[in-house]
């Protein structure tokens, strides 16, 4: 490969390097790292020698990547993706703590179609709930087959 080709692998993959900062996602930072291995790997004459040379870049990496969360000049970058705030109590952020273990195989009415989840009616009281994966038709008979935390898991009894 001449030495254009090898010096376009490195540029390309420092580009997308710098590119995977502004959209994220690992595509394009995972194709950036790719083609810096590709450069490496065809610039060099053994085989032994490019494993330790990319060994060395992604040792690189990874130490640039853990020193910029330490260093001050960098620390603001890593605080733009980060909450500051606390979620409190006071501030109106609440955890669900009812337990709807009681409601376990118990009877209702789908109030509406569950496409799997919904709404649904039982002894009065209106809860989300989700369906085994078929869908259900408004007004069916339903049973509570599992609860896990605040997920309810229904089966269909009898269609309306």
């Amino acid at each position: 490969m001449g030495t254009g080709s090898i010096i376009a692998l490195f540029v390309l993959g420092i580009v997308l390097l710098i590119l995977e900062i502004f959209v994220p996602g690992g595509i394009l930072g995972l194709f950036g790292i790719i083609a810096l291995i590709s450069g490496i790997m065809v610039s060099v004459d053994s085989l032994a020698l490019g494993l330790f040379l990319v060994g060395l870049l992604l040792l690189s990496l990874l130490g640039l990547f853990a020193l910029s969360f330490r260093l001050p000049q960098t620390r603001f970058i890593w605080e733009r993706f980060s909450m500051k705030t606390c979620q409190t109590q006071e501030d109106g952020y609440v955890s669900p703590k009812r337990s709807y273990e009681t409601f376990l195989n118990k009877q209702g009415i789908a109030l509406c179609q569950l496409r799997p989840s919904g709404t649904a009616e039982f002894n009065g009281e209106r809860l989300d709930v989700v369906t085994e994966g078929a869908f259900v038709t408004s007004g069916s008979r339903i049973k509570v087959i599992a609860v896990e935390g605040t997920r309810i898991t229904v089966r269909l009894i009898t269609p309306p």
